[in-house]
């Protein structure tokens, strides 16, 4: 049996408003089966975005100083409460047809966080997945990277937020998750050096492809026409 494909597209620093719109897009147009599964990886300037059941007691920053530190606000239809995203983080939204064989919600949450695993090992860096309201992927009692999905007859959008060389101190704007009594950390701080956003893509390219059975196509940094 043939490997189903998934085009993977590296878009480099994108506001959040347009990559919420090329993932309904992509989203909408994978459930007519008019493209094919799409892993999108690229980083975002400084945004807070709430989830579906985000509480918004867990935003810290009031507008005046979001807008000091150019932070823009936007609800979303994910999963999950608040989380922040910024230069230095690697964020992923998986557009994939979970059917006929992955119609499994918390399976899927469980590969990605493997994927996310597999991709910190690769860096020297020991990982673990949690779940409940500590799902993601940790080191120790600090998350380096939140997970919050969407799925639509079986068509996954939004995804995963990795903190690779992240500015921490963002994360003291909001309760990340919901989850006050636990840090945030990202590989650059374990570390003890930088990464190029790039190579993480690349090495979560190649593992989801491992993980979720697909052919990836564009490998690494292939920029959106």
């Amino acid at each position: 049996m043939d490997m189903r494909v998934c085009e993977s597209r590296y878009l480099g620093r994108t506001p959040y408003a347009e990559a919420l719109a090329l993932q309904q897009s992509l989203h909408d147009a994978r459930k007519r089966n008019e493209v094919s599964d799409t892993l999108l990886l690229l980083e975002h300037p400084h945004v807070i975005t709430l989830g579906r059941a985000a509480n918004r007691a867990n935003i810290l920053a009031d507008e005046q100083m979001r807008a000091a530190k150019h932070v823009e606000l936007f609800e979303t239809g994910r999963g999950g409460d608040v989380t922040y995203h910024g230069p230095g983080q690697l964020v992923g939204y998986p557009i994939i047809n979970l059917a006929p064989d992955r119609q499994d919600v918390r399976r899927y949450v469980r590969d990605i966080q493997e994927v996310l695993v597999r991709t910190a090992r690769d860096f020297g860096v020991e990982a673990e997945p949690r779940g409940g309201e500590y799902v993601g992927v940790w080191v120790g009692d600090e998350k380096l990277a939140a997970i919050g999905i969407r799925i639509s007859r079986w068509v996954t959008m939004h995804g995963f937020a990795f903190n690779v060389s992240t500015d921490l101190d963002y994360f003291n704007l909001i309760v990340p998750c919901g989850i006050a009594d636990h840090g945030v950390t990202s590989l650059e701080k374990i570390l003890g050096k930088k990464l190029a956003l790039e190579a993480v893509a690349e090495s979560v390219t190649k593992h989801f492809g491992d993980v979720f059975e697909r052919q990836m196509l564009g490998v690494g940094c292939q920029m959106l026409d």
